[in-house]
């Protein structure tokens, strides 16, 4: 795990600067990296390669820009390759320098060529420089799990791990409005944008070259969802046992001890005892508030870590916290994405960093599997017109009514939801009802200034993604969770790595392995979600593996972040200093003087205050301090 940055002129000629914007760039992202950094600067190729480390495998001997010496060939690389030691063994044992994964992918490169990337199982983004066809070679792992960003700026492509590596070397900084729209509907960006004009973001599974000039993007990678009707379900829930199994020992490989952050939800605790079974012990995480039982699942981590004989260690998170630190959460993921629950993460990362490097966590489940409650309002929905138009026998994977109404119970905390979302629009097209689902720009109202977004909106986007040609139209259960694991788990990915890598810590995702992912779309609908049952066959793995009483849970918490009951009370004065400000009431965009009323009307979980607030945060720390990024005084803003 580490940070990569670099460039390469796009007109043919020698660059007027190198080793410079190499080190301000290393500078930028030493949090990445903070055991070791280097620099590569090719003469006389206009190209320049920087890394920061944080040593996970092979500590001693895998320092990078890595280099062959018989091709000229140079590498840096971020991220894990799980399956390096038997990709070494195909590649030949002989002539290995380093028992790095680094140099596994290095000499992969060098014996496959572009075609490498079919046999990588990791997470991972990189860049290579091949002096022998003058070829910028990049890549981002399959489901956006190490970041890649990049931008072009006075005939010089950067590139970074992240975006605001790349500030210094932009005319301006300055915000896309398509990538702000898209953050006001969806709380993300889609189709690479960012809210940075000008840098964009390498999609998941995708490639990128640099070649004389001429920058392309190709996709190397995608699952298809292909429903395999052959198979019964139990042989489905037994192979899926296997190969998540195999996966969390796959993940815990490392040349320094592992620990596994517990929520005491489904996922994490599945991945973090089945890790403790491979790897014989296992120090795990938690975090919690002291605002009421709706903040505070700590009691079934704790039985969790009882139940794998883990160690577990708490953190209770306050509104003091808060205050603290949210400037530096707004620095380091870059520009705001998702929601508050970033905060929290960033604060259980820092407690994981003072006994761990690695971490392993459940990110995946819910998108892959289908945990969200949104999924059953949908169905629900889909369930009494099929009712009413007598077709509800047509077809395998609709839902019945009959069976969706004993699992009803989870939606419980969800009924103003479903006041909103049976208000207008009753019996449309999936499409629409599931963007009307997702869509969070009805909550925020006049608080934005909609008119100065333009005429496009964010349907026509959201539609390209939810009829992807990877997924058929048969399955409304496939169609929402392809939309969400293409675009919401990159946004949380995205969380995942900043506030771990904010710092120095390694996280990893088992759920995302290839060999999951791809087994769990050849899974029929009524397998995965039969009965409206949310993570129907992921709950039958896990329940000879967890306790009861987490098994028996109904409620889905996802780490909810008091922000609201904070800014009424003990935080109340510091939201409306920030969104108060004189600067505040200039933004273009964004009506503070509205948002401010947020603050009294906002219900719990606190979505639409944290839209406006962390959009502040990011006007102040990267659109008013701009001098920050000349060179002169990069890391001003992370104090």
């Amino acid at each position: 795990m580490c940070g990569i940055a670099g460039f390469i002129g796009l007109r043919g000629e020698q660059v007027p600067f190198g080793a410079d914007r190499l080190a301000l760039m290393n500078e930028i992202q030493a949090h990445r990296g903070p055991d070791g950094e280097g620099t590569w600067l090719g003469t006389p190729a206009p190209v320049g390669l920087a890394h920061r480390r944080l040593s996970i495998i092979d500590a001693e001997q895998g320092a990078q820009p890595m280099r062959d010496p018989a091709t000229g060939v140079v590498l840096i690389f971020n991220g894990e390759i799980y399956n390096f030691r038997e990709l070494r063994d195909q590649l030949g044992r002989v002539g290995f320098r380093t028992g790095s994964d680094t140099e596994v992918l290095l000499r992969a490169y060098l014996a496959w060529g572009e075609a490498c990337l079919d046999r990588l199982r990791g997470m991972f983004s990189f860049a290579l420089w091949d002096p022998r066809s003058d070829l910028l070679f990049c890549a981002r792992d399959r489901f956006g799990i190490k970041p890649f960003y990049h931008a072009e700026a006075d005939g010089v492509f950067y590139f970074a791990s992240e975006a605001k590596a790349l500030l210094p070397f932009l005319p301006k900084v300055d915000t896309d409005v398509d990538g702000l729209r898209d953050y006001l509907t969806f709380q993300f960006c889609l189709k690479g944008r960012t809210l940075f004009e000008g840098v964009r973001e390498l999609a998941p599974g995708h490639a990128l070259t640099v070649q004389h000039g001429t920058v392309r993007v190709r996709r190397y990678w995608q699952v298809w969802f292909a429903p395999d009707v052959s198979r019964r379900p139990a042989w489905m829930e037994e192979r899926l046992a296997e190969l998540i199994d195999e996966a969390v020992a796959m993940h815990t490989r490392a040349d320094v001890p592992v620990g596994a952050y517990v929520s005491g939800g489904l996922d994490s605790s599945l991945v973090a005892t089945l890790a403790a079974r491979h790897t014989g012990e296992m120090t795990a995480f938690t975090g919690r508030f002291d605002e009421g039982a709706a903040f505070d699942e700590s009691h079934h981590a704790r039985a969790v870590a009882e139940h794998a004989g883990m160690t577990l260690h708490e953190r209770t998170i306050t509104s003091r916290d808060f205050v603290d630190q949210i400037e530096r959460v707004a620095w380091h993921l870059d520009y705001p994405v998702a929601g508050p629950g970033a905060f929290s993460q960033f604060m259980v990362a820092e407690l994981a960093s003072q006994h761990r490097k690695v971490v392993l966590g459940g990110q995946g489940g819910d998108e892959i599997f289908g945990g969200y409650a949104r999924y059953l309002i949908a169905y629900f929905e889909q369930c009494i017109k099929a009712a009413i138009d007598g077709t509800m026998q047509d077809g395998r994977f609709v839902v019945t009514y009959e069976s969706i109404i004993p699992n009803l119970t989870a939606l419980q905390q969800y009924k103003p939801l479903l006041q909103q979302f049976w208000k207008d629009g009753l019996f449309a097209p999936m499409d629409q009802r599931y963007f009307r689902l997702v869509n969070r720009a009805l909550d925020l109202g006049d608080t934005v200034r909609w008119d100065r977004l333009g005429d496009a909106t964010a349907f026509d986007a959201f539609a390209d993604v939810f009829h992807g040609e990877n997924v058929g139209r048969q399955s409304y259960f496939d169609l929402m969770t392809h939309f969400d694991s293409k675009t919401l788990l990159p946004a949380l990915l995205h969380v995942e790595d900043r506030m771990s890598m904010a710092h120095g810590v390694e996280s990893r995702v088992p759920l995302l392995d290839t060999s999951v992912v791809e087994f769990a779309a050849t899974m029929p609908a009524d397998v995965k979600f039969a009965g409206g049952e949310l993570k129907r066959v992921l709950r039958r793995v896990a329940a000879p593996v967890l306790p009861a009483s987490v098994m028996a849970r109904t409620d889905k918490m996802g780490f909810p972040t008091p922000l609201a009951e904070w800014s009424r009370g003990p935080a109340r004065e510091f939201v409306l200093d920030i969104l108060g400000s004189q600067a505040a009431s200039t933004r273009p965009y964004i009506d503070n003087r509205r948002a401010r009323m947020l603050v009294e009307s906002e219900p719990r979980f606190g979505r639409s205050l944290w839209a406006v607030l962390s959009l502040e945060l990011w006007h102040r720390q990267f659109h008013d301090v701009q001098r920050a990024f000349t060179g002169a005084a990069p890391l001003a803003i992370a104090a």
